[in-house]
């Protein structure tokens, strides 16, 4: 590979899930492995097959149906036997594949988690690396908590790993402690000190605890790193890691500067942001960089005026060089079919043509309901249809009653896969939260709603409304997202959603993963 092209490490399915809340099913890591292929990563890090039985499955899984399709899978283990072994067997039928195994290295997980002296890690790295490669050629070996292990020390194990067929050596900083100077000459000591570091990619992992995570990852690369782990969102444990979005237009968006590609397609950047966010239940902030709602809106007069001038003088970005959907003005009912198609396509959705008969009606009776239509209505509306499985109950209708003075009630009517519709009604502390007591009582299923947002897709009285809802059932989370321009219609889709993924669940509880980098 050539000295100046980065490997992106895609860790989204692996440490991204880790993030509270954002545990994902085989069905909805197959649905975010897909993505990522065609967005064009590198390395696709399916989960961490030792964890759980739903983890080895996703892992084999995604290992089976892509493993020969260009990105290489890989599975992560603990410097253990055992770990090692179930990372190579969930990995087996891919043709494409690397096992990644993984140590502490620094004096307080030495002392405090490990209670092992430094001769006891160096020997478990290489047996387990040596043990590692038993099962594949490409092996990553990452000294946990690097970033704060004495140089000396990380000089040594680093050597030694890729004395025993280490490929890709990654130096985490696991706790985002680094800032970009201190990360920089940790990554240069060991590109100018490891004897034989010619043999290996170095690479990055970079929490965000401190803001620092793409700031560090960025040092990286200029002290000679060329890989970077990063995540979708920058979804992770505690404050997340570095955003693979961001990473990616920084440099492309500073070539001048960096002279680094990649082999992202960028186009793809915000479809994959918003298919991560649909599955994880994780909203992405409006002020986000690159993928964010408002990251391509320009509200002062000045910068308006300038913009209208010389797009350069306020936009160091093109909105669709990385598929921006915001709130420009696309299309009106009378824009036809060939138009909303192509728009789609824009988008990024590839529909059959059911599916897009199906979305040009709701756009139809959208354009009945508000005037303006906009990209992230369409966006919202695909996303609407196109759910993971077949929903087991159908919202027919439903209706609610609240006032000063009321006892906020509901009645929703539902249809459970053909049978007759069922009715019944339920009080709640407000109309919504009645609507969601009576979706608990014709479906039976005991869930405590966790987390409900709603938020304005566009602009304006008649914008959309985009609910979110997250519900713990069977000890498991569940999230349902739906828009309308009935935020109580919404919100009801939404709720109802999560149950259908809660009946469809097999009813078996994850387990907390291990912590790693």
């Amino acid at each position: 590979m050539s000295s100046d092209r980065v490997i992106i490490f895609d860790t989204t399915l692996r440490d991204g899930e880790q993030s509270p809340g954002c545990s994902m099913n085989t069905a909805e890591k197959l649905e975010i492995a897909a993505a990522l292929i065609e967005l064009g990563v590198d390395v696709i890090e399916a989960g961490f097959p030792i964890a759980s039985p739903g983890d080895f499955e996703a892992v084999q899984t995604i290992a089976r149906q892509f493993g020969d399709r260009g990105p290489k899978i890989c599975g992560l283990a603990r410097c253990r036997d055992e770990d090692i072994d179930r990372a190579g067997a969930a990995l087996a039928e891919a043709k494409n594949r690397r096992l990644h195994v993984f140590l502490a290295t620094s004096s307080i997980h030495r002392q405090f988690k490990l209670k092992m002296e430094k001769p006891e890690i160096i020997q478990r790295a290489v047996e387990s690396v040596a043990r590692a490669k038993t099962f594949c050629d490409d092996i990553e070996f990452s000294p946990e908590d690097a970033a704060r292990t004495e140089l000396d020390f990380l000089t040594e194990v680093v050597e030694k790993a890729i004395e025993a067929g280490a490929t890709t050596v990654n130096i985490p900083d696991t706790v985002g402690y680094a800032t970009p100077s201190h990360y920089f000459k940790v990554i240069s000591h060991l590109k100018n000190n490891v004897r034989n570091i010619d043999r290996a990619v170095i690479s990055t992992h970079c929490h965000d605890d401190l803001g620092l995570g793409v700031a560090n990852s960025l040092a990286a690369l200029e002290a000679g790193a060329r890989q970077v782990e990063c995540t979708i969102n920058g979804l992770g444990e505690r404050a997340g890691n570095a955003a693979l979005e961001e990473i990616v237009m920084a440099l492309r968006t500073r070539q001048d500067y960096y002279h680094l590609t990649t082999g992202i397609n960028t186009k793809r950047l915000c479809a994959v942001s918003r298919l991560v966010s649909k599955i994880t239940g994780m909203i992405v902030q409006r002020n986000k960089a690159i993928v964010g709602q408002n990251a391509f809106a320009h509200e002062a007069g000045i910068h308006q005026h300038g913009m209208l001038q010389e797009r350069t003088t306020y936009e160091i970005m093109r909105p669709e060089d990385v598929g921006f959907t915001g709130s420009n003005l696309v299309l009106g009912k009378h824009s036809g079919r060939h138009a909303f198609r192509d728009r789609i396509v824009n988008l990024g959705y590839d529909l059959d043509e059911k599916t897009f008969a199906t979305i040009f009606d709701d756009f139809i009776a959208l354009c009945d309901k508000k005037k303006n239509v906009y990209d992230a209505d369409i966006a919202a509306l695909v996303e609407n249809r196109v759910v993971e499985a077949p929903d087991r109950w159908k919202l027919v209708s439903y209706h609610t009653s609240a006032g000063t003075g009321n006892i906020p009630m509901a009645t929703v009517q539902l249809q459970e896969d053909g049978k007759p519709p069922v009715c019944d009604a339920a009080i709640g502390d407000g109309p919504v939260d009645a609507v969601f007591n009576a979706l608990d009582r014709i479906t039976g299923i005991d869930a405590k709603l966790q987390n409900y947002q709603v938020r304005s897709l566009t602009v304006g009285k008649e914008a959309q409304g985009e609910a979110l809802v997250e519900i713990v059932a069977h000890d498991q989370v569940f999230h349902g997202k739906a828009a309308s321009t009935d935020v109580i219609e919404a919100s009801a889709h939404a709720y109802l959603r999560a149950l259908n993924k809660a009946a469809a669940s097999p009813h078996t509880g994850r387990p907390l993963h291990a912590q790693h980098e």
